[in-house]
This record gives structure tokens, C-alpha cells and sequence, in this order.
């Protein structure tokens, strides 16, 4: 069992309120969070008692039929609520984490689950926020889930504190970095870089000083990007240079006022897409996981299915694109000028019918009149959805169009809007590739 400090609830729009417990085994040092706007007071206000967690919340707290939000805990899970402390008795979903830094690191809220609990998680959050957005549930395949130690892309965090680097991710609901010692999600080339970079950092920061890592593995070696970190002076360059030969770096780049410069390059960073090596702009847009995009392709694939015509919205380096070229011409737009340049570039050199567009879709969006070329659409907008693009889709003719998200809050917007202009929501492919995070993808097909 794992004892448990409650949550204060706090008065409408206040922040959740965090307390550490006492904890028995791996499984502890979690905390509970009190629901916001539930009950006025404190916490003597909640009853004390024996609950059942029934499910896991958006967030991944798990949750009781009475509105109390229990962190690390798993369905199927007893909580005995006690004053101010939460005892969690696990269940048959609950596991012990594998990572040392659960549960303070932000990088997982959901290790503490069982691989079946995780998979029902993630189509939970769909089915929950289509019903929010009162759209039916379609069609929905299998959660495709990327493996453990597969996160091809990672942004950390760095500062130097005293005689310490901290390097890894915040810690969770905080600007707090996590010192990682171990990781259960990056890829070993990633993680081994991570040591190493420690040492570099404390050489080149202040004290105070903060900067910023980002990590990308192409299919000719790792691209690293580093914010705030100074490159002027002959030392300062043959560090970083000396850095990159002796891990064998595809590339080095440094980031500060004046935009991305790269110190060091023994080979162009490159990537495949549908068979097309697509060279990489500096800290580019990616799919976390092979394994993730895998899913994702096939499932765009799928949907569009024989359609001669394509428009890719939102398309960054080509993704589904290029996929999609070998058997249909496409448009493909984008705001991101470096990724829409990189992709023209090896559509062109490759001889692939796509044609780029730099274009900003949420000011400028594709008209019903353009839309109207098209056998398909596929839009897959940042966090914020495609509201405008989604209407104007709504009021075009297109046959199939192809959604794919990474937020279900705005894509049950968006899919409430295509569905009110006329769309039936056919089939959805739910995709897992942040493993172990609240993070959701999917794709989803709707017809005429």
C-alpha cells in the first residue's frame, strides 16, 4: 500500500495544490490533486473512506466515481481517504514503475500502468472529448503503441547550479529540472549522449545560467541543436567542435539571438520519407518514434486510399507527403519555410510529383474553391487545431478528408464542424507514440 497526502480543493480557477506523503515501495512519492471547483474549503471536507480509482483522467490521475483526483494511481485501484492522507492499495492495472525518476520527472505521468490500461487511456481520451464535442464514436482500430526507449527527437532543459549541471526534462507541473540518470523513453543513442553533454554544458554555462538541448537522430547520425550557448571565442568553438568529432555528430548547431549556426557538420542529417532522403533543417519537426509514424502513415494511407489527387495540409518536411506521391499528385503547404523548402527540394531531386507551398494556413487558409481540386485532403495542424481551415473544408466538396491530431480536445472541434457541413466520421486510428505520457494521436477519416 502507498500512503498518501490529500490535495486542498481551492476556489474556482485556482491552481491544483500539490503535498508530499509518506510512501511505501517504488510506486511512492506520488501525490494526490484535489479537484478544482469540486468543494469549497479544505480538505477536512472531503469525506474520509474506502473509494475504487474507475478511471484515469485527463491528466493521468486516477479517478473516483465521487470526483477525487488520486496521482499514481491505476483503475481497478483501492484509496482509502484518511484526513489528509491517501492510502492506494494496487490493483490488477497497476504496476511498478521501471524509471527511478517517477513520478517527480514530467517526462511519464503513466508508468505506474499496465500496457492494456495505457491502450484503454488513450481511446478514452478520444471517446471523451468526441462526446464533449457531441460527435459519435466511429470506427476505432487498436491503439498502436511505440515500444519503450524509442524517442528518435527530445527537447531538454539544462542549468548550472553550484557545482552541478542539471540536465533532463521539468519535473511535473514545474519549471524544476529532473537531473536524469536514467530514461526510459529516449532511444540509447539519445540517452548515451546525455552524460556527455552534462560535462560539456558545465564547461561552457555560468553560473545560473540555463540553455537548451535539442536532440535528433536522422538516418546518417545525430543532429544537436543547443539554445543560449555561446560559440565567439576560439575555445568556446573547438569545445563544441572537439564535442562533435568525439561523438560522432551528424551535426552541431548553436541557437541565440541571431538565429541557428552550425559549429560542426560531418554529414548532412538526413531522412527518409516514403523512400525520399529528405535533408533536415536545424531542430526540425519530427515524429517522435519511428514506430509512431509508422502508425500514422499507414493509417493516412488507408484513408485515402486510391484518390489521385492530394492536398497535405500543414505537411512540415513531408510526413505524409512523399508517402503519398509514389500514387497520387500532391499539394503539400505548410508555414514552416525551411521544412517546405527542405521537402521541395528532395520531392524535385527524387522526381516526385508534389508541389510545395509556404503558406500560412491559419490566416490564410486553402478556399473551398482551391479545396475543390482535390480527391483528398489530409490536415494535421499543431495543438491548436485547423478551426478555419476545417470550416472552410466543411463547405468544399472533397470526398475523404484525413485528419490527424495530437490534441482530441481541438480535433473534436474540427470534427464537429466537418460533420455539421455535411462529413460522417468513418473510422478512427488511435496512436500511443509518447509512450507512457497524456499525450494523444490520431488519425481520422471522414467521407461524403
Amino acid at each position: 500500500m502507498v500512503a498518501r497526502r490529500r490535495g486542498c480543493p481551492r476556489w474556482a480557477g485556482a491552481d491544483r495544490r500539490r503535498y508530499s506523503g509518506a510512501a511505501a515501495g517504488r510506486a511512492g512519492g506520488a501525490v494526490n490533486r484535489g479537484k478544482p471547483n469540486a468543494v469549497r474549503g479544505s480538505a477536512a471536507d472531503f469525506a474520509s473512506g474506502a473509494a475504487t480509482i474507475i478511471r484515469l483522467a485527463a491528466r493521468g490521475d486516477g479517478a473516483t466515481a465521487d470526483g477525487r483526483f488520486v496521482q499514481g494511481a491505476a483503475v481497478g485501484d483501492g484509496v482509502f481517504f484518511d484526513g489528509d492522507r491517501v492510502t492506494i492499495t494496487p490493483g490488477p492495472g497497476h504496476v511498478v514503475p521501471v524509471c527511478r525518476h517517477v513520478p517527480e520527472c514530467g517526462g511519464c505521468q503513466l508508468q505506474h500502468v499496465t500496457d492494456a490500461a495505457y491502450a484503454d487511456f488513450v481511446a478514452d481520451r478520444i471517446v471523451r472529448a468526441l462526446a464533449h464535442a457531441g460527435v459519435a464514436v466511429a470506427d476505432m482500430m487498436p491503439v498502436a503503441m511505440s515500444p519503450p526507449r524509442s524517442r528518435r527527437r527530445a527537447s531538454l532543459r539544462a542549468v548550472r547550479r553550484g557545482a552541478d549541471l542539471l540536465l533532463g526534462f521539468n519535473a511535473e507541473a514545474s519549471h524544476r529540472i529532473i537531473d536524469i540518470a536514467q530514461c526510459e523513453v529516449l532511444a540509447p543513442e539519445l540517452f548515451g549522449l546525455v552524460a556527455p553533454l552534462r560535462a560539456l554544458l558545465k564547461a561552457s554555462l555560468a553560473q545560473g545560467q540555463g540553455a537548451g538541448v535539442t536532440l535528433t537522430m536522422s538516418d546518417t547520425g545525430t543532429d544537436v541543436l543547443l539554445a543560449n550557448i555561446a560559440a565567439e571565442t576560439i575555445a568556446q568553438i573547438e569545445r563544441l567542435t572537439g564535442f562533435a568529432a568525439a561523438h560522432d555528430l551528424a551535426r552541431l548547431s548553436v541557437e541565440g539571438a541571431h538565429g541557428v549556426e552550425t559549429v560542426a557538420m560531418a554529414r548532412m542529417p538526413v531522412l527518409a520519407m516514403g523512400g525520399v532522403p529528405v535533408t533536415l533543417p536545424p531542430a526540425p519537426f519530427l515524429q517522435a518514434t519511428r514506430a509512431g509514424e509508422a502508425a500514422l502513415v499507414a493509417a493516412v494511407a488507408e484513408a485515402v486510399g486510391t484518390a489521385k489527387r492530394v492536398a497535405d495540409l500543414f505537411c512540415g518536411l513531408g510526413t505524409f507527403a512523399l508517402p503519398l506521391s509514389a500514387r497520387a499528385k500532391v499539394l503539400a503547404a505548410d508555414a514552416a519555410g525551411p521544412a517546405v523548402a527542405a521537402l521541395e527540394s528532395a520531392a524535385r531531386q527524387f522526381g516526385r510529383p508534389v508541389q510545395a507551398m509556404h503558406r500560412d494556413l491559419f490566416r490564410r487558409p486553402l478556399t473551398t474553391t482551391e479545396l475543390n481540386a482535390f480527391d483528398a485532403v489530409v490536415f494535421d495542424p499543431p495543438r491548436a487545431g485547423a478551426e478555419a481551415q476545417s470550416r472552410m473544408l466543411a463547405a468544399s466538396k472533397v470526398p475523404i478528408v484525413v485528419a490527424v491530431s495530437c490534441n482530441p480536445s481541438t480535433f473534436a472541434r474540427d470534427a464537429a464542424i466537418l460533420i455539421k457541413g455535411g462529413y460522417r466520421l468513418s473510422r478512427l486510428w488511435p496512436v500511443a507514440q509518447f509512450r507512457w505520457s497524456t499525450h494523444v494521436e490520431l488519425v481520422a477519416e471522414f467521407n461524403r
